[in-house]
């Protein structure tokens, strides 16, 4: 048992469902694809938790990353701003997870106590992809916590960004839920007090009669004046400032109805309109809960400090510790291992540095740095472990500047919604037939007058026109969800059906940063390649890795001598010979390296290189094709222009591919195609991208992993979806196509209520059957057409 095996029987790891490598790792006769998954099932079984395998088929995630270090938790400063609460005895820390997917895991994070004791509760919240852990902390550490989530396969994801800002408050939201939850309990009880009065029964005596009538006024208050409360303030401060939004027509159709109804109750000439009251109000609301529905576990509006770590490796006297990065100053001496992200503007003073900074410049090449030369901060290591001296501190570097600039900063104007701007000629329009219902018969009957006025403002409330909105882009929202395309809001989708111009990031956004193809210049007999696979197969270096899988041979020599020089080069003795692959200068040849070339030398003799060429993501030329039918494609990268004639054809005109560009070129880019008066989609992944994603008028970052950094966006499309584009765009043109046709139903119920309410003809059963009549069918409709749709543009 616990012995790894030669030959893999089952095809898919049982933690992770990875698939297994040839030599898989084994134990209790289960199958896994590396250490990591054996260490978590081995540690669920000896605690008897083997019920995490019972719920859900591979329900962990895979370990085979490397282990974080957590050494900064350790300090007080940086435990203290991540607890939720402290004392003498008990801490609670609420910690983001990723990994949490699925039944399994909830049910695995909630018995965390049965491996550790000292861990007293955890509580999880799915939506969130939060776990809440109580322990006792005089026995166990905030680091051992987390070291222990990360040991069962839960790494919690803590960044910089975390130290500092507040936490989300769902207050908003709860609000918003308690006032549905009163209109919701105020609407049952007023339908059921006022069906007596619909159907006339004649055993219902007027003293009940009026009794219920002063019942449902009183329970028409609270929706008043605490559930569609909103609507007045909104209707109130848009007023103010000159503007007429869908709140205005609302909130003068509520207010109406409860003063009507008052006025009728009390005088006891009629049982009012309160059961009508409330059913606007309730459905609404849902409409409008609906509408702000969004994705808790994802962040629209990250910045460079998420990107960033919590802390960073000081060395002081000759020892390591850690520290805070905000209290990083000019003079400290930091150490930065593989890997790691430089965090501030810095002199390289031991070490080599081969940095990557495409996540900052664009640049996909990486970039070598000598000893004493300046560092600036948001590169990656690349080799081994460095030592630098800061230069200034964090918040005065290049990449922080970069992100103060008041211009990438700039906010965008609010997204114009068809409801917005239907609502301002529907409520002058609303405002004329009820002034002009009243005109009509003020000079015959000054209480029919009254009687037509009010009930044009009640059956004309545009209760349908707020819904068709919500639960058509609702649909969409979740559709789109399901496709792994994750907006900010409803309001985004409607940009999205607007766009006329699409721009392009290249590195990482249209390439495919997992996927990379190998040919060869030179000779090699087949035993060089069985020699040159069995050397690579010891390196774990991305392009060895590639380069044996390319290769696809079976190991067969061993290898002896073997030496490597991070991020440079190997060599070995295989089958009796010499070999030596890597980079030209690692070799000691004098050829230029263009992108990701590996040379190879055998008993000194150069028998040529591999070149390792980038390719598109799945699907990007079909995408290419489709959006330039009907839309202007341009391209702004921040890499060479290597690539040039590889994506001329992708593109119409070569004067629309833009290479070298600084991310204020990117942004004054944009600046300048919306002075053209077109509306532009940028699609970005790095925060060389933040101005111009910021600026764009629907900004798009592309990620090959939702939870990891993206700049701040309105939408975040996972890389696998990426060519399901053209799909998306087309949706939201027939969702908008949707809410324009939802809107005719609304008129058309509108019209037959207009016949009554003018003629002041318009009875409370006719007010109560019409308004949740339209309602509904509004619901119906938006709902199957959305998904009709969908399954027309084959995202269902």
């Amino acid at each position: 048992m616990n012995e790894q095996l030669n030959i893999s029987i089952d095809t898919q790891c049982y933690h992770c469902g990875d698939s297994l490598p040839l030599s898989a790792f084994q134990a209790d006769d289960k199958q896994f694809c590396c250490a990591g998954c054996k260490s978590v099932y081995l540690i669920l079984s000896d605690h008897q938790l083997s019920s995490y395998y019972v719920y859900n088929a591979v329900p962990g995630a895979s370990q085979k990353k490397k282990a974080a270090h957590f050494d900064y938790l350790d300090e007080p400063a940086i435990a203290a701003e991540l607890v939720d609460y402290t004392d003498d005895h008990t801490t609670v820390l609420s910690l983001y997870i990723p990994a949490i997917h699925c039944s399994s895991c909830i049910w695995l994070l909630e018995n965390l106590y049965k491996i550790n004791p000292n861990i007293t509760a955890s509580r999880t919240d799915f939506p969130k992809k939060q776990v809440t852990v109580t322990f006792r902390n005089q026995q166990i550490s905030l680091r051992q916590v987390v070291e222990l989530l990360s040991s069962v396969g839960y790494e919690p994801l803590i960044s910089l960004q975390d130290m500092v800002k507040k936490q989300q408050s769902d207050h908003s939201e709860r609000n918003l839920v308690t006032k549905i939850a009163v209109a919701g309990f105020c609407f049952a009880n007023v339908m059921m007090l006022s069906f007596p009065d619909y159907f006339g029964f004649a055993a219902f005596e007027q003293n009940f009669k009026s009794f219920f009538n002063w019942i449902n006024l009183a329970l028409g208050v609270p929706v008043l004046l605490y559930s569609a409360r909103d609507y007045f303030i909104s209707a109130w401060t848009n007023l103010k400032n000159g503007i007429l939004n869908l709140d205005f027509p609302l909130a003068l159709g509520i207010a109406v109805m409860f003063i009507r109804s008052a006025i009728e109750i009390i005088t006891q000439s009629g049982p009012g309109f309160i059961d009508t009251l409330c059913s606007l109000v309730f459905f609404i609301l849902i409409g409008k809960w609906m509408q702000q529905r969004t994705y808790h576990y994802l962040s629209f509006e990250r910045d460079y400090r998420s990107y960033f770590p919590v802390a960073v490796t000081c060395i002081a006297d000759g020892k390591e510790r850690q520290a805070p990065l905000n209290e990083l100053k000019r003079g400290d001496r930091i150490l930065i291992r593989s890997n790691e992200i430089i965090p501030a503007d810095a002199i390289l003073l031991k070490g080599e540095a081969r940095l990557d900074f495409s996540f900052v410049t664009g640049e996909s090449l990486a970039v070598e740095k000598v000893l004493g030369e300046v560092i600036y901060a948001g590169g990656r290591q690349l080799m081994g472990a460095i030592e630098l001296e800061v230069l200034k501190p964090v918040s005065q570097s290049y990449l922080t500047k970069l992100w103060n600039n008041e211009t990438f900063a700039a906010e965008k104007d609010p997204i114009q919604t068809f409801s917005n701007t239907a609502s301002k000629y529907f409520s002058i329009a609303l405002l004329l037939i009820a002034s002009a219902a009243g005109l009509f018969w003020i000079n015959t009957d000054l209480n029919k007058a009254a009687a037509a006025f009010t009930a044009v403002l009640i059956i004309a409330c545009p209760c349908a026109l707020a819904l068709s909105s919500p639960f058509t882009l609702a649909a969409v929202l979740s559709i789109f969800d399901k496709n792994k395309f994750y907006l900010k809001s409803t309001a985004v989708i409607e940009e999205l059906a607007r766009i006329s111009t699409v721009v392009f990031d290249k590195t990482g956004t249209i390439t495919n940063p997992e996927a990379s193809g190998f040919e060869f210049k030179g000779t090699l007999r087949p035993e060089e390649k069985q020699m040159l696979s069995d050397l690579a197969r010891n390196s774990g270096h991305p392009l060895s890795r590639e380069l044996v899988k390319w290769l696809d041979l079976p190991a067969l020599y061993p290898v002896n001598l073997y030496r490597e020089q991070v991020g440079r080069g190997i060599t070995g003795t295989v089958n009796g010979q010499e070999l030596r692959i890597g980079s030209a200068a690692f070799l000691g040849i004098s050829v230029k390296d263009k992108g990701s070339v590996v040379h190879v030398l055998i008993d000194d003799c150069y028998c040529g290189y591999f070149r390792s060429e980038q390719r598109w993501r799945p699907g990007f030329k079909e995408l290419a094709l489709k959006l330039g039918q009907d839309k202007d494609l341009h391209l702004l990268s921040g890499d060479q222009d290597q690539d040039r004639e590889l994506l001329t054809p992708f593109f119409q005109r070569i004067q629309q591919m833009h290479f070298r560009q600084s991310p204020q070129d990117k942004l004054d880019y944009i600046l300048n195609l919306q002075d053209q008066g077109q509306k532009v989609m940028m699609l970005g992944d790095g925060l060389n991208d933040a101005g111009a994603l910021r600026q764009s008028n629907l900004g798009v970052a592309v990620t090959d992993d939702i939870n990891n950094f993206s700049p701040g966006c309105d939408a975040i499309l996972d890389g696998t979806a990426f060519d399901k584009l053209p799909r998306f765009m087309r949706l939201a043109k027939d969702a908008v196509k949707v809410i324009h046709m939802s809107f005719l139903i609304s008129v058309l119920y509108n019209v037959i209520g207009l016949f009554f309410a003018v003629q002041g003809l318009l009875s409370p059963l006719m007010a109560a059957i019409l308004m949740p009549l339209s309602t509904v069918t509004i619901i119906l409709f938006t709902t199957l057409s959305a998904r009709f749709y969908a399954r027309k543009n084959n995202l269902l």
